[in-house]
């Protein structure tokens, strides 16, 4: 009889070899907790909407409702000596002194004959800088002044700046002398700088994105001061002028351009209506200033018929008049979002 194999043998098992235990796994980082994310290119957005939200709550905590925006130049750092020397700095925000080459040449230097010519045009316009860092500094404590007195249960026309030295220094020193609140919207360079002392420490900002930084100035603005600058200054002033030139405020806006010489020497408006680059009412966007006191006027004046008598009539409307609907939480204790851009 033949041996006979089974038609479906069964196979044999053979005993698992035994594991090594696996090591425990950390936890992972809150996407929002994760530093390599939110600095990378993915993050990008987050950290955009954070430049804009992070601020937003600030100002609706700190009750701001609108601003008074100066610009001008950083270049120059105001000492505080008896012949009101000005030093040149190295770049615009920066704390480093530019090279001795291109210092503003001294009495002495001058007197001796020793000064380069550079030198001896920037010992005058240093004087002139001068000038203008106390001009910005008496107005900002003039529109203080003025705009503590207004009643509102949110802060109106707060003055603001860049963050940084001169004339940004000169506006949050003299609205910080004048006992008000003053913002300073710094930008994070690849050199060293640091916000001025003036500004109120809970609306220090500091922004990466240069397009950011400028939605705020242009966001609360209500009125806009321009002291001599450089080209910082003529980028934030033209886009402002843009923006009203094209009716792309939902508000007026005031401009005042201080320092008629200065500006008149860096740029022909008349050439640009002759040649009809823009129109002449272009021209009416803005005044000319070259006194705190004549400055203060135009800015009270616009302030005034632009914002605080249109308000008070809105408070106080004849029957017939259609308000449309209430206003909501936001609008009552935030900033101004619904006349402005």
């Amino acid at each position: 009889m033949s041996d006979q194999t089974p038609a479906n043998p069964q196979p044999k098992l053979i005993p698992p070899e035994p594991q090594a235990e696996l090591p425990s796994l950390d936890r992972a980082p809150l996407a929002y907790e994760n530093p390599a994310f939110l600095n990378s290119a993915d993050g990008r957005i987050i950290r955009i909407l954070a430049e804009y939200t992070e601020p937003l709550a600030r100002f609706r905590r700190e009750r701001i409702q609108d601003t008074v925006v100066f610009f001008g130049s950083a270049r120059f750092n105001g000492r505080e000596e008896a012949d009101r020397a000005l030093e040149l700095l190295n770049n615009t925000g920066s704390v480093a002194p530019a090279p001795q080459s291109e210092q503003p040449a001294s009495i002495p230097e001058i007197a001796e004959g020793t000064a380069s010519e550079l030198g001896r045009r920037r010992a005058v316009a240093a004087v002139e800088m001068a000038r203008y860092y106390e001009d910005a500094r008496r107005l900002a404590h003039m529109v203080t002044s003025w705009a503590i007195t207004i009643p509102s249960s949110r802060h109106r026309f707060v003055v603001t700046s860049g963050g940084g030295p001169g004339i940004m220094e000169a506006a949050n020193r003299g609205a910080h002398e004048a006992g008000g609140k003053t913002i300073g919207l710094n930008i994070k360079l690849p050199f060293e700088q640091r916000p001025n002392p003036y500004i109120t420490p809970a609306l220090n900002f500091e922004f990466h994105y240069f397009f950011m930084r400028k939605l705020w100035f242009a966001y609360l603005a209500k009125a806009l001061v321009i002291f001599p600058g450089g080209f910082g200054t003529i980028d934030e002033m033209f886009e402002v002028l843009t923006l009203a030139q094209t009716q792309k405020l939902a508000k007026k806006i005031t401009v005042v351009i201080y320092g008629s010489e200065y500006w008149k020497k860096v740029f022909n408006l008349q050439a640009l209506v002759d040649t009809g680059a823009i129109s002449p009412s272009d021209v009416d966007l803005f005044q000319f200033a070259d006194t705190p006191e004549q400055a203060f006027e135009m800015l009270k004046q616009g302030l005034t018929v632009n914002h605080l008598e249109p308000e008070a009539r809105e408070r106080h409307p004849e029957p017939a008049l259609d308000l449309g609907p209430a206003p909501n939480p936001e609008e009552l204790l935030g900033p101004e979002f619904a006349r402005t851009l």
